[in-house]
């Protein structure tokens, strides 16, 4: 059997990550490992969250950094070199297991082939998901699952290095292999790793079975931040994503949804669609071209200024 170990970066851990802890000791398939590394030790509760590991034959580090300190990559490349175990789990604490197949399901995807590098979980909406992005998780997340490579890339454009954090494994080997995450980005690290291993020649599975609960509801300043510290890391990495432009997702994404809500009477919330879609587009522009802009507007616009605070990011893009 497969070592497993799970890797979890967490800042002010709540309820949703005591779930998650509790469901991940549940598994099926065992877990060997769960490694937390966590942003500044303040916030961390050790009564209140490593009891949850008494009984458990699983094992409990946990690694306190302070917030100047993490980094998206950095963070979690420092927990795989923890890790002694043949797959590492990376997840957020924010998303909770499903059902007690989650670490099986990924497991059985991502040994489905040698050249499967990783495999990345199905994100279901929560209860409380409003109504476009309910439609858009079924959208990147469908029933169905695929393993995707360079030959699906004119097919696929950018979604052959969709991959997500949220919920994803990765043999550890190939991981190493391949140089690991970028150490320093502001955000998509999972991609950037994803789009190296497919110009290797490896695979990226999408384990439709593999399940956990996830969705956000983000405000329309919100979205454009996102989609902006996207667009610079699409930007900082052209050997990864030259060639290949994300716009025609993202209108495809708008007009399905636009569509649905029309056939299923829901066309009150077209405008709403609209505003999105426009904050979106309008952050993923501005963060393609975020050298051009003046640094307080780009530490306004980021979602992240503990990455930009203190450096010269022109030195850094060098």
């Amino acid at each position: 059997m497969k070592k497993v170990d799970v890797i979890i970066p967490t800042y002010h851990p709540g309820i949703k990550f005591e779930k998650l802890i509790s469901r991940l000791l549940e598994q099926s398939v065992p877990v060997n490992r769960v490694i937390i590394m966590n942003t500044e030790q303040k916030y961390w509760d050790a009564s209140r969250y490593e009891s949850l590991f008494e009984g458990s034959s699983a094992q409990l580090t946990v690694r306190h950094l302070k917030h100047v300190d993490f980094d998206h990559g950095r963070t979690r490349h420092e927990a795989m070199l923890l890790s002694d175990a043949d797959i590492c789990i990376c997840m957020t604490q924010d998303c909770i297991p499903y059902d007690r197949d989650l670490i099986k399901e990924l497991t059985k995807a991502l040994c489905e082939s040698e050249d499967v590098a990783v495999a990345y979980a199905r994100q279901l909406p929560e209860a409380d998901c409003r109504i476009i992005e309910r439609y858009t998780r079924g959208f990147n997340y469908p029933e169905t699952g695929q393993i995707k490579g360079i030959a699906d890339l004119e097919r696929l454009g950018i979604k052959t290095f969709f991959c997500s954090n949220v919920c994803a494994a990765y043999k550890r080997e190939i991981y190493l292999k391949l140089g690991g995450f970028i150490r320093r980005t502001v955000f998509n690290e999972d991609m950037i790793f994803a789009g190296h291993a497919v110009r290797e020649g490896y695979r990226i599975a999408y384990a439709a079975g593999a399940q956990v609960i996830h969705s956000h509801n983000y405000t329309l300043m919100e979205q454009l931040r996102r989609n902006f510290d996207l667009a610079v890391s699409q930007a900082d990495h052209p050997e990864v994503f030259s060639g290949v432009p994300s716009e025609g997702e993202g209108i495809r994404l708008v007009s399905q949804t636009a569509r649905w809500l029309w056939r299923t009477g829901r066309w009150m919330f077209l405008p709403q669609l609209i505003m999105q879609s426009g904050f979106k587009y309008l952050g993923y522009r501005l963060g393609r071209n975020y050298r051009r802009l003046p640094r307080p507007a780009v530490l306004w616009l980021t979602m992240n200024p503990a990455y930009w605070a203190g450096e010269n990011r022109e030195e850094k893009s060098e």
